[in-house]
């Protein structure tokens, strides 16, 4: 090897071993310090913290968020003080994945439970903002945000996204042995009782909307969802659900995926009528509960 080019190796695992070590400083003095907050100047979609209150099957929710979205920007804000379920009553539970990107792995994820009265309450993990903040992934990796679960009524998460951002969105009706649905109503109103007394840190990779999901299901059922790379890449998750007869098959990976999608026929929507109710209409009965 000729003497120069070891003057520049060593010259380049100086610089790399340099740039470590600024990045441990950094982490050690500036980004490990921080504590996640409860209080703060939060953004308006994301501004108070939601709890839930047990008694004996019943579950009050608080601060349950009930906007309506014509745009982003353009929404009436409301947020419902409580709203009661029975968590013995839940119909189905849905499992959303709302395409905001053009490469379909960026997706985001969450969970619709679809109580016998017609209440439809979404549960969706997200980042908490402050006011004038905007969420990016490379932040999301250094204890920028705090982790946020949302409960709202299903008329304003999704109609978020099938009209105020005019994603590609898609239901999936989860298959869950008999008693599962109740535990996994609890373990949501427990986790988000944790996030009220406990803040925590979202993470990019570790901490999203999908490994969240994926943690609230093993610790209903443990070891139910193994880990898989599709974990880290939510639009890819409906693939694996479905090998893991997690979802219903609505004839094969492709066909079901076809189906599932609702934001099309959600734009036909008057505004008036019942949200929920009508973008259900073109989705498929469930051919478990035909048996």
């Amino acid at each position: 090897m000729a003497e120069w080019m070891l003057y520049v190796l060593l010259a380049l695992f100086g610089f790399i071993v340099l740039l470590l070590l600024n990045g441990a400083r950094i982490w050690w003095t500036r980004i490990r310090p921080r504590q996640p907050k409860l209080h703060a100047d939060w953004a308006a979609d994301c501004e108070l913290t939601s709890s839930a209150v047990f008694n004996d099957s019943m579950i009050t929710f608080r601060n349950v968020r009930d906007f309506h979205w014509r745009t982003t920007r353009d929404r009436d804000e409301k947020w419902a003080d409580e709203v009661p379920v029975d968590s013995t009553k839940v119909k189905d539970i849905w499992f959303v994945v709302d395409q905001f990107h053009a490469f379909r792995g960026m997706s985001h994820t969450y969970l619709t439970f679809e109580f016998e009265d017609g209440t439809c309450l979404s549960f969706s993990f997200e980042t908490r903002r402050q006011r004038g903040k905007k969420y990016h992934p490379w932040t999301g990796l250094w204890r920028s945000y705090e982790l946020y679960l949302l409960v709202g009524f299903e008329r304003d998460v999704t109609q978020l996204r099938t009209h105020g951002r005019n994603n590609i969105v898609s239901m999936y009706r989860v298959i869950t042995p008999p008693d599962k649905e109740r535990q996994m109503i609890v373990q949501m109103a427990h986790r988000l009782n944790q996030l009220a007394d406990r803040p925590e840190f979202y993470h990019t990779l570790f901490k999203t909307c999908n490994t969240s999901i994926v943690k609230a299901v093993n610790t209903v059922t443990p070891g139910r969802i193994p880990f898989l790379w599709r974990n880290f890449l939510p639009g890819y998750t409906p693939k694996a659900a479905l090998k893991l007869n997690l979802i219903e098959d609505w004839g094969g990976l492709d066909k079901t995926m076809q189906d599932a999608r609702i934001d099309q026929h959600a734009q036909g929507w008057d505004e008036k009528s019942d949200y929920s109710a009508y973008i259900r209409q073109g989705l498929p009965v469930s051919p478990l509960k035909e048996q």
